[in-house]
């Protein structure tokens, strides 16, 4: 028989429904599904059970760990595989819910396991993000009994509890009083010690580009067109290396772009992680609180807005692929570019 657990919500009570069959006194088949409503848990269970005790329903195949599963798919995965993605999944192949058989890691396991987490809910949801494709692919692929249905009422559980969610909107521009202090700091540094990051040219180019710093670092001069650039390896989650997308140059962007020194293939030849360093440090230095490059992409977007560009007119600009997310824009009001005749851009495109 089974047994339905209730548990406590912020949205009220959910009742987890598990069955678990066993055969010489091992457990040979565990699952779970979590309800709203009591009746409809008991519904379920009396239902799956019934399937479960007909002929051949259980499939005595192998049942490795997790952890095993974890590393299979790393190793056999023929799509690139990030830094960030394969970190976290092995990580997870090292954690106790790693030493689990398949057919033991239910719903109800994975919720104990990432409460475990010490981490914040945005970052918990980024663990199970990254697990769910092996649970997709295990069963189909290899015969595993991972169930994607336990990861996804997994899901649906640490969503309700509050255990995972989305990371919180950045709204953060910088005003030009805090440009001004940070390219001002940066036209020193570079005056002192020619040949470094060029972060005056970087940060006046974010700012009309809208590129994010990985994408600004792989531009080739060979890409650029006039009135467009070939963006390679746009942010996405799906297809990252494949995705190189044509977007929109801003007239002003296409000015610094012709003003850079032919010195290598690429436009702006820095590491991308190291312009991001290199600006949260000059910030701290000048006590400018919570002011990260990639915020800058959020100040070109406003800037355009702002201009009463459309939707449309701006993400063909910065690339992104649905309009939706753009949407956050829609509060900013037609107030005009604070950037014209702004000094800076000047600096860069004829050195005074």
């Amino acid at each position: 028989m089974g047994t339905i657990t209730p548990r406590s919500t912020k949205s009220g009570l959910v009742y987890t429904a598990q069955i678990r069959i066993k055969r010489g006194g091992k457990v040979v088949h565990s699952e779970s599904k979590t309800f709203e409503r009591k009746a409809i848990a008991q519904k379920w269970m009396t239902m799956r059970e019934a399937e479960l005790h007909r002929p051949g329903a259980l499939n005595m195949g192998p049942d490795p760990k997790l952890s095993e599963v974890v590393n299979k798919y790393l190793e056999e995965s023929t799509g690139h595989v990030g830094k960030t993605k394969r970190r976290i999944l092995e990580t997870i192949a090292a954690s106790d819910v790693g030493e689990l058989k398949c057919s033991a890691v239910t719903s109800v396991a994975l919720v104990d396991w990432v409460n475990t987490l010490n981490c914040k809910p945005p970052t918990k949801r980024t663990y199970i993000s990254h697990l769910s494709p092996v649970f997709r692919v295990a069963q189909a692929a290899w015969g595993y009994p991972l169930h994607k249905q336990q990861m996804e009422d997994a899901a649906v559980v640490l969503k309700k509890l509050g255990s995972t969610a989305k990371s919180a909107e950045r709204n953060r521009r910088p005003s030009l009083e805090e440009l001004e202090t940070i390219l001002n700091y940066f036209r020193e540094v570079e005056a002192r010690q020619p040949g470094g990051v060029p972060m005056v040219a970087l940060i006046v180019f974010s700012i009309f580009s809208g590129r994010r710093q990985g994408e600004t670092c792989r531009i080739l001069w060979k890409d650029v067109e006039p009135g467009r650039v070939l963006v390679r390896q746009m942010k996405n989650p799906e297809k990252k290396l494949t995705n190189n997308v044509y977007c929109d140059l801003t007239p002003e962007a296409q000015r610094i772009i012709e003003a850079q020194p032919r010195k290598d293939e690429r436009i702006f030849p820095y590491n991308a992680p190291s312009v991001s360093t290199i600006f949260a440090r000059a910030c701290r230095f000048l006590e400018i609180g919570d002011l990260r490059f990639h915020d800058l992409r959020h100040e070109a977007a406003s800037r355009l807005f702002e201009m009463g560009w459309t939707i449309p007119h701006v993400a063909a600009v910065t690339g992104h692929a649905t309009w939706q997310s753009l949407q956050r824009y829609t509060h900013v009001r037609q107030t005009g570019d604070k950037y014209k005749d702004w000094k800076w851009l000047d600096f860069v495109t004829h050195g005074k």
